[in-house]
């Protein structure tokens, strides 16, 4: 494997566990280098760290946040 694929597989924990959970990347990585950039990407799809997931689990925060202030206010209301 090349010497930076290395270095940058080393100093990210999550490439590091993907390569773990999919080894068939070891090959492919050795024998098609410039393929880097879509083990990056296969591996934050896995790990859930895409742009899409991201906009998601905020958006379930946001929800979540608005649930409790719509539920503190009821509790606060004065009674109907």
């Amino acid at each position: 494997m090349r010497q930076n694929i290395y270095e940058f597989i080393q100093t990210n924990e999550d490439m590091r566990n993907y390569l773990r959970v999919q080894p068939a990347w070891y090959k492919r990585l050795m024998r098609n280098p410039h393929e880097v950039d879509v083990f990056e990407t296969e591996a934050k799809y896995y790990f859930e760290k895409s742009i899409p997931h991201r906009v998601s689990k905020f958006s379930e925060s946001v929800q979540v946040a608005s649930m409790m202030l719509h539920m503190f206010q009821a509790m606060n209301a004065p009674g109907e």
